[in-house]
Parts: C-alpha cells; sequence; structure tokens
C-alpha cells in the first residue's frame, strides 16, 4: 500500500501543465473547515503557501485565510509553551526543595517534551524556505487532485483516504485502509466509483512500510522480532507520476460541508518493488491517457482496465527514508 507519497502541492503548476482550472470555492471550503475544526496541519505546509502568493482578486480571500489560520495556529502553540513553560519552572522548583516528589519529576519530564513539540511545531509553521517534507502527504490528509467536470481539467482538494459511497463517518472508522484501492477489486467495494470517479494525484516519489528482514532478502532468525522500516521509492530517471485514483463525494458529511475523499489505485508491484520487501504498487499512468482516465465510459471497464495495464514503468530505485 503507498502509505505516504510526495506530491505535487503548487496549483499553479497543475494550471501551467496540464491545462487544468482551480475550484476556489473548494479550496476555500477545506481551508474554512481545517481551520474551525482543528485540523489545520492536514493540509501540506506546501499547498497552503501555495496561496500566499495570490495571482488575481479571487485568489486574494484564499491568502488571507491562511494567512490567519496560521496566526491563529501560532498563538496555540504560544500559548502551549507559555503554559508549560509555567508547568516546568514550578516542578523544578518542588524537585529543589527538601520535599521533591514523584509527581514533580513527572510533571518535569512531561512539560519539557511538550516544551520541544510546541517549538518544533512553531518553528515549522513560521519556516519561510519549503523542504520535501511540506508536500508530502499521509493517510487522512490533504492533496490537490485532478478531476474532470463539464469537459474541464479541474483541481481540487481532497482527503487522502476514500468514504465510499453510502459510508458515514461511523462506518469509515471500521474501514481505515481505503486509501488505497486494490486493482483486483475494482468492481467489487470499489464499483460505485470505478468508471465514474476518476482521478490523477501528480507524484515524485512515494514510500512504503516493510520488514526489514523482507527488504534484506532473509527470513527471520528464530530469536529475532519482526521490525518495521520505511523505504522512499524514487522513479528513475526521476519524473512526475500521474497516479490513477478514484475519488468520491460524501454530501453534508462530518461538519455539514461536503467532503471530498480519494484513493490511490494499487497493483502488483513491479520486480524491484517486490524485491525491496513490499507488495503493492501505485499505477502511474501515460499522459496520453488523461483525458480517457478522467471521463470514464462506465460501459466499457476492459477500455479502463487497458489504461492501467498499459502503464509508465519508471524503474523505482528505494533506499531507507530519512
Amino acid at each position: 500500500m503507498c502509505y505516504s507519497a510526495q506530491i505535487k502541492a503548487d496549483y499553479h503548476d497543475f494550471l501551467r501543465e496540464y491545462g487544468a482550472v482551480l475550484s476556489l470555492k473548494r479550496f476555500s471550503e477545506v481551508f474554512w473547515e481545517k481551520r474551525q475544526d482543528g485540523g489545520w496541519s492536514k493540509i501540506p505546509k506546501a499547498m497552503r503557501d501555495a496561496f500566499r502568493r495570490p495571482r488575481g482578486e479571487n485568489e486574494f480571500e484564499l491568502a488571507k485565510l491562511v494567512a490567519e489560520a496560521d496566526r491563529e495556529q501560532a498563538d496555540k502553540y504560544e500559548a502551549e509553551l507559555s503554559a508549560q513553560t509555567e508547568r516546568l519552572v514550578k516542578a523544578e522548583a518542588v524537585l529543589a526543595s527538601a520535599k521533591p516528589t514523584k509527581k514533580a519529576a513527572e510533571d518535569q519530564r512531561i512539560a519539557g517534551n511538550k516544551i520541544n513539540a510546541a517549538q518544533r511545531s512553531l518553528e515549522e509553521l513560521q519556516r519561510k524556505q519549503l523542504v520535501d517534507k511540506d508536500s508530502r502527504i499521509y493517510p487522512g490528509q490533504y492533496a490537490a487532485v485532478m478531476i474532470e467536470q463539464a469537459g474541464q481539467r479541474l483541481v481540487v482538494p481532497m482527503r487522502y483516504q476514500c468514504r465510499l459511497p453510502d459510508w458515514d463517518e461511523a462506518t469509515e472508522r471500521k474501514y481505515p485502509g481505503t486509501y488505497n484501492a486494490r486493482r483486483d477489486n475494482l468492481e467489487k467495494s470499489w464499483g460505485k466509483l470505478f468508471g465514474y470517479r476518476h482521478g490523477i494525484l501528480v507524484v515524485t516519489r512515494f514510500y512504503e512500510n516493510v520488514s526489514r528482514h523482507k527488504m534484506e532478502g532473509r527470513a527471520l532468525t528464530p530469536d529475532e522480532q519482526e521490525e518495521n522500516v520505511v523505504l522512499e521509492f524514487n522513479p528513475q530517471p526521476p519524473q512526475e507520476m500521474l497516479v490513477a485514483c478514484l475519488w468520491n463525494i460524501s454530501k453534508r458529511a462530518d461538519h455539514g460541508t461536503d467532503l471530498l475523499s480519494f484513493a490511490a489505485i494499487t497493483d502488483e508491484p513491479p520486480p524491484e518493488v517486490a524485491a525491496a520487501g513490499h507488495d503493492r504498487c501505485i499505477i502511474p499512468i501515460k499522459p496520453e491517457y488523461i483525458d480517457r482516465w478522467l471521463s470514464p465510459d462506465s460501459k466499457n471497464l476492459q477500455a479502463l482496465y487497458a489504461i492501467l495495464d498499459d502503464r509508465a514503468r519508471p524503474y523505482y530505485q528505494h533506499r531507507l527514508a530519512a
């Protein structure tokens, strides 16, 4: 399963390279909702920062929203720093007294950890220069996905974990793995989306959890505990991969607004991914199939399978993720 991916987060690139139009309405809705419900960090920093440079009057409101939400988030971190610093000072005073307590020692430890965490979060929020991790997504976070509506390519923000048709939040919690859709299950679990709602996620690399012994091509020794490692897979030559996705819209979902969510389609891995210890791989489609993939014919599923089979096939070089 593709548990994490490096995405194209700057919507301007979509507009320039793929002739897509930005759905300002959907971006505004998602940004506003995540600002209100405490989920601001679920929007990658690179996606938020792309709106700090508005191009045209229509984007100024989004730029203002991003700036205000970042400021509110910074205020929360600063309040946490103040509260935990006060807690730490009190704990250290007790520890320096004639009657130190276990509670004071525990408060000292917890406050120190929370101070470090808040400082890191504040520094990350205020950092101006973007780095790779700013455009890396995990399940539950948001990404810019390209779809087609009324004959126009459209870029919309979607959550990376698809809520299937007729599901509610409680059902979704029972099945947390719907950020990937297996190719051999597209007509069963995904039958209401395959052939109907197709999207493309632009990815430059992806990450997988694998067992160390599988990565090393050996069996576990009798007294060895299984150890997980994260591998980074980079296509060679370096390139943008147009990853085939399915998506859904859940009307008036958890907070009264529409939830758009998606899953990446996965298949059996190429030899180099299998040799690295993983059993699934995303499917990058070829650029000439973009329009046919985004405007699927539900009565001709074989044509869609043909697109998935005639996929782009870069060589995936791997290394331990930093």
